[in-house]
């Protein structure tokens, strides 16, 4: 049983008029005993929080906990933001690992008596906000194990820095809730007792984590007498880490921003548990480095758009890979975008700045369209090939011993970083693995893993890849049916369209409340208290007459367009006309709609920050290692 933990695992929250008081309980799941009685107690007017010992504590309000994840600030003022409900994943080298079911707000404010009703409106649309983030699939968290780092980082650690809360000492690329923290972290600073106060605090990572027990098989051999081909279980667990720098939703979020901060990047590690070694192969993806933007304006695809300022695109895109090379060492650039039209345009920038660039890196351009075309998907594996040195593992023996490491980090991205990065990740994690079973003994030569050991592995990349997706763009990922089963299917092109609406209508309609509640989740807009009364509140917005004329326009226009196909018992020459004038306005209107598409979007409200990639900045405190 665990007596300590480096973060409290569940605890009980009592809610008082004047103070919360949050203690640890014991916690059977991941077998954690209370042994010293305690309480962290927050100030609900003046926000001080403060550790108490060998108390009792009011019994009233109770409500069972399972982490702190910080404070938000409203218009009504702060608000606790704690995990309610949670699941267990699977276990990483021995410790559990959760991913968050539920979240609760609770204002700090006992009422809301000070506020208009326009303030309380757009107070709960904030919380709305706030709750669109904690709710979205792929939150997961660790009371013993650090989730931000990969297991290399892990490695290099010294005893020093481990020592640290595991709040402070998380990776803060990765730590979702880090502006939640960061205000009660500081006032932690100044508490007696901050190392044990911190124990109540808990990071989050967004993104993905899958763990399996695979089986391999070891099949007949020439090499192994009979009784030496029995099977042997191993480990796999896929994680995925979403960074929050340039955070956002697929096409109000894209290229590289003055810091050198990509959009949709991510960090993808696959690990394997065995008795004889753990190996942990990295790899990354993210958006073009450019300055480019692809604004949604109800077009299916709307073309993106290049900067066409030269020298600020050379400043970020080399700041860009400095960055990169600082966390990953060498990196190998693999672009899957297309060769020609719109994408082409930006494949023919991205070549140019990567053949100017004098830094670690290495270009491998591959047209996945045009290679793959006509359903020829056995082609991926001429850019596996190509790419086959640079699968590097990082390894390491029970007693810690080093064994090798990853020094190259392979760099994926095609337009999105979604569907055609899932397929290749999958596959160059693949060759890696099968390469770890047989380097480490696991496999012997001559012997092939079960097919079960495929299926598990196919499966947990292509769920991998429908949650990053989500993440993102709204929907599940594309071409999920060759990861699943290795090759397109019919009901996969069928999914695959229905995705693409879905997509559609998500990225037009309901993006801007998305991106608007991951920019406060993120600290990268807060709230002013006095919006509404002595500010104004970005969230009232006041629509142009298009709005409103064009789409009343429409239904009037298609209504009597139906009419006059409907009512008239024959068809005579005016009949004919007045069809022909409303079916002319349908068209008219629906013309004018799509020519001011912009103006009928859902579009962010709280800042322009990923709208305009050359003018945007990072999380501000984000800074390179």
């Amino acid at each position: 049983m665990l007596a300590e933990t480096a973060v409290f695992s569940k605890m009980l929250l009592h809610i008082t008029p004047e103070n919360f008081y949050i203690e640890p309980v014991d916690d059977p799941v991941i077998g954690f005993i209370v042994r010293e009685k305690r309480a962290l107690v927050i100030n609900r007017l003046s926000g001080q929080i403060t550790c108490e010992y060998g108390g009792s504590w009011p019994m009233v309000g109770n409500m069972t906990i399972y982490g702190v994840l910080g404070t938000i600030r409203s218009i009504s003022g702060h608000v606790l933001v704690v995990v309610t409900e949670r699941s267990v994943v699977g276990s990483l080298d021995g410790q559990k690992i959760f991913t968050m079911d539920n979240a609760a707000l609770i204002p700090y404010s006992r009422s809301f008596t000070h506020l208009t009703e326009f303030q309380i409106r757009m107070d709960k649309e904030y919380m709305n906000m706030v709750m669109q983030v904690l709710t979205t699939p792929g939150m997961y968290f660790s009371y013993t194990y650090d989730l931000t780092h990969t297991l290399q980082r892990l490695q290099d650690f010294s005893p020093d820095f481990l020592d640290k809360p595991m709040h402070a000492r998380a990776e803060s690329r990765f730590v979702w809730n880090g502006h939640l923290l960061h205000e009660m972290s500081q006032l932690l600073a100044s508490a007696a007792d901050e190392k044990a106060c911190s124990k109540f605090l808990l990071p989050l990572m967004h993104g993905f984590v899958s763990i399996d027990v695979l089986l391999v098989s070891r099949g007949a051999s020439p090499y192994l007498a009979a009784a030496a081909t029995s099977d042997r279980l191993v480990t796999v667990a896929v994680v995925s880490r979403r960074s929050t720098e340039r955070a956002g939703t697929r096409l109000y979020t894209r290229g590289v921003d003055a810091d050198g901060r990509v959009a949709n990047f991510v960090e993808t590690e696959q690990i394997l548990y065995d008795s004889a070694v753990t190996a942990s192969f990295v790899q990354i993806r993210g958006s073009i480095p450019l300055f480019w933007t692809q604004l949604p304006n109800l077009k299916y695809k709307p073309p993106p758009t290049l900067s066409p300022w030269l020298e600020e695109q050379r400043a970020a895109f080399l700041r860009h890979f400095d960055l990169e090379i600082i966390d990953y060492g060498q990196l190998v650039c693999v672009s899957l975008i297309d060769h020609h039209g719109a994408e082409g345009r930006l494949a023919a920038a991205f070549k140019e700045h990567m053949d100017a660039i004098n830094r670690p890196v290495r270009y491998e351009p591959f047209d996945f369209h045009a290679e793959c075309r006509k359903l020829r998907w056995d082609r991926l594996n001429i850019l596996i090939d190509r790419l086959q040195p640079d699968i590097e593992e990082f390894a390491v023996a029970p007693g810690g011993t080093v064994l090798s490491q990853q020094y190259t980090v392979i760099r994926t991205n095609c337009i999105d970083c979604l569907d055609r990065t899932n397929v290749v990740q999958y596959m160059l994690a693949r060759s890696c693995i099968l390469a770890s079973l047989k380097k480490h003994g696991i496999l012997r030569p001559g012997e092939e893993v079960h097919h079960s050991f495929e299926d598990k592995l196919k499966n947990m990349w292509a769920d991998n890849a429908d949650m990053i997706s989500v993440q993102y763009s709204g929907t599940g990922a594309l071409k999920t049916d060759f990861t699943r089963t290795g090759k397109r299917t019919r009901q996969g092109i069928i999914n695959d369209g229905i995705n693409s609406i879905t997509r559609y209508y998500k990225n037009n309609f309901c993006d801007g409340f998305r991106q608007d509640a991951i920019d406060l989740f993120l600290g990268q807009y807060k709230v002013n208290p006095d919006e509404g009364v002595l500010a104004k509140c970005p969230l009232e917005v006041e629509r142009g007459w298009k709005y409103t004329a064009y789409p009343l326009i429409l239904c009037v226009a298609f209504s009597m367009f139906a009419a006059n196909v409907i009512t008239p018992s024959e068809y005579t020459s005016g009949s004919m006309l007045w069809l022909l004038f409303w079916g002319s306005m349908c068209g008219f209107t629906i013309w004018m709609i799509m020519l001011y598409g912009h103006e009928f979007v859902d579009a962010p409200r709280l800042s322009a920050l990923h709208k305009i990639g050359h003018r945007s900045r990072s999380v501000a405190g984000h800074a390179p290692r």
